[in-house]
């Protein structure tokens, strides 16, 4: 490597390793623009309540609203009601009569490197944690909502929450605790008067995204709705809004859509989600930002001391208003998820439903189907032969290197030719390079003579590109690889940062990738009649790779570090153990001499 290719590898990391803090420096988030207040409550590791005023916006449509924002405000002291399973902890309110606050018994809240300094948390992970407004919180003023609160009773099943508002209009919330994650809720609203009740637009709450930890940086924070055809997924980088990714922009302040036809909707974080899913598909789909308390200093990790307060999605479904006659009551069921986005406990409720829940992993489309299956294959191996999940990544990309191996040893052959070809292939372009279809006729004749094929050594890689992308995507959603720890790798779901200096993360595993790209794509010979500086630029392409992928996950990294140490391995056998093709000889008739007269 020349003095020029080291000074631009060192300058390309020094602007990796720059631009988040620059763009931070130079274009700070914007807040949201003031509006209405929710009042948030934070529950401390002590179990106090503290209460902080925070401003989130009066937004603009993406539709025509039926009702304008409703607020939720309590008057009175709070009652709460404690539900366990084998699976979670369900806390429910009497403010709003609904579920405050879902811990999942079996998840940590973090996974952090264990040392004397930065200790494993005691805390579970929660769902919907440090909002005010509960899990089926019916919003839409005061003839629907009162003061708020509900009498909450424990019946044989479950809980009953009860309200009955000055109108006469009583509201009965029967929640059911089952196996899977899943509660079972019914919520009835009668009339018992002798008059007809006109009941407005109302906004029946499905919780609220909240990031699961302090080290969380919310970029999979968000919501999707499913219209019975296809998903909709809707992350924190809608509503910033920033141009181009990176630059501000105006924020949005709502999100709102369906047209009776919302199936189900999650509100979600990367690993964990809580689903609604209404018997009858619902009207509309609303969500809204807000700003969560900000962690303590001591919670949060050195690179994230001076990030943005964190952000929260509060969601609902929307049903339009309606008239309740006298004696006649209106009843919806609606069974909620809140759990781990494990696919195969979602596959089988999506099973049960027929619903397509199991979209919330996110393995729709083509490339779902390799996501699923190496989803699957990882946990076979890890449940049968008890391989950890750094091993099982390791047998998988294994095997998926022993199938491909008769393509690539195909490949490696096709382009050993080429480059064998290669000074007859210039004289041709030589002698036709006035007339470019002659010149491509020929070449074609040329290559099909000697039983060659240009693309001979591209098409084992896009053969491999579905089953990476579907890694990739695997990868994401696995709750399986949270806290699976390998070798020096605490969690496989997250970068292998080792350490960090000046704000910055040292990843050592993603290094080891571009230095094993960097490394094949020196053994790889150049494809024929490419010029010097495009051979150059393709040697050093793996350098955007490894920009690309520095604070991916661990287990992407592993899965491509060991793919390219199987390629390599490869490349050399094929080397050793075949003979090298002797140059082809340069024919008189592809370019004859001239003649003298």
């Amino acid at each position: 490597m020349d003095r020029n290719s080291i000074i631009i590898l060192v300058a390309c990391f020094m602007l990796l390793m720059l631009w988040p803090q620059m763009v931070k420096k130079l274009y700070p988030p914007k807040p949201l623009p003031p509006g209405t207040t929710n009042v948030i409550q934070a529950v401390e590791a002590t179990g106090e309540v503290r209460t902080a005023q925070v401003s989130t916006a009066a937004p603009p449509t993406l539709a025509p609203l039926t009702t304008p924002q409703p607020t939720f405000q309590v008057d009175g002291e709070e009652t709460t009601l404690v539900l366990t399973n084998e699976s979670a902890r369900y806390t429910f309110s009497s403010h709003g009569g609904g579920l405050k606050r879902v811990e999942l018994v079996q998840y940590p809240e973090t996974i952090t490197r264990k040392t004397k300094r930065q200790p494993l948390t005691n805390n579970l992970a929660e769902l919907n944690t440090s909002v005010s407004v509960p899990v089926l919180a019916v919003l839409g003023g005061d003839s629907i909502q009162g003061d708020g609160l509900f009498a909450l009773t424990q019946t044989a099943s479950g809980l009953r929450a009860e309200k009955t508002l000055p109108s006469g209009l009583r509201l009965v919330k029967d929640f059911e605790i089952s196996t899977n994650y899943l509660v079972k809720a019914n919520v009835r609203l009668e009339n018992p008067t002798t008059a007809a009740l006109k009941l407005p637009a109302q906004e029946w709450v499905i919780g609220t995204a909240t990031p699961m930890s302090p080290d969380d940086d919310g970029s999979k924070v968000g919501l999707m709705w499913y219209d019975g055809g296809s998903k909709q997924e809707i992350l924190g980088a809608w509503f910033d809004n920033r141009t181009l990714g990176c630059f501000p922009g105006t924020p949005r302040a709502e999100y709102r859509a369906g047209l009776s036809n919302v199936v189900w909707a999650t509100v979600q974080n990367q690993f964990f989600a809580l689903a609604a899913m209404p018997k009858e598909p619902a009207g509309q789909i609303v969500s809204r930002p807000l700003l969560l308390p900000r962690p303590t200093l001591e919670d949060l990790p050195a690179n994230r001391r001076n990030a943005p307060p964190p952000k929260g999605y509060q969601t609902a479904l929307v049903y339009p208003e309606t008239t309740l006659a006298p004696g006649a009551a209106l009843e919806r069921e609606i069974h909620f998820f809140a759990g781990p986005k494990e696919y195969r406990t979602l596959a089988r409720i999506a099973n049960r439903f027929q619903n397509n829940v199991d979209l919330v992993m996110g393995f729709g489309g083509f490339f779902g189907f390799f996501s699923k299956g190496l989803l699957l294959s990882m946990n076979w191996l890890h449940d049968t032969l008890k391989l950890s999940y750094g091993l099982a990544i390791i047998a998988i990309t294994l095997i998926i290197k022993i199938l491909f191996w008769p393509l690539t040893q195909a490949s490696t052959r096709s382009m050993k030719r080429m480059a064998a070809l290669q000074p007859q292939m210039k004289l041709l372009q030589e002698k036709y390079k006035d007339d470019p279809a002659k010149m491509n006729k020929k070449m074609m004749e040329f290559w099909k003579e000697h039983k060659v094929n240009p693309m001979g050594g591209c098409l084992p890689m896009l053969l491999q590109m579905p089953v990476f992308i579907g890694f990739f995507y695997m990868i994401q959603s696995a709750i399986e690889l949270r806290g699976a720890g390998f070798l020096w790798i605490p969690d496989l779901s997250k970068p292998d940062t080792l350490f960090v200096v000046a704000g910055f993360p040292f990843n050592l595993l993603p290094l080891l990738m571009g230095a094993t790209m960097l490394w094949q794509s020196h053994l790889t010979p150049p494809s024929p009649g490419m010029d010097p500086m495009q051979q150059k630029m393709m040697r050093y392409l793996p350098l955007i790779f490894l920009f690309m992928l520095y604070n991916f996950s661990a287990g992407l990294t592993l899965y491509w570090t060991v793919q390219n140490l199987l390629s390599i391995a490869q490349m050399k056998l094929t080397k050793s153990t075949e003979p090298v093709t002797a140059a082809a000889p340069v024919v008189a008739s592809v370019h004859p001499p001239r003649k003298r007269k």
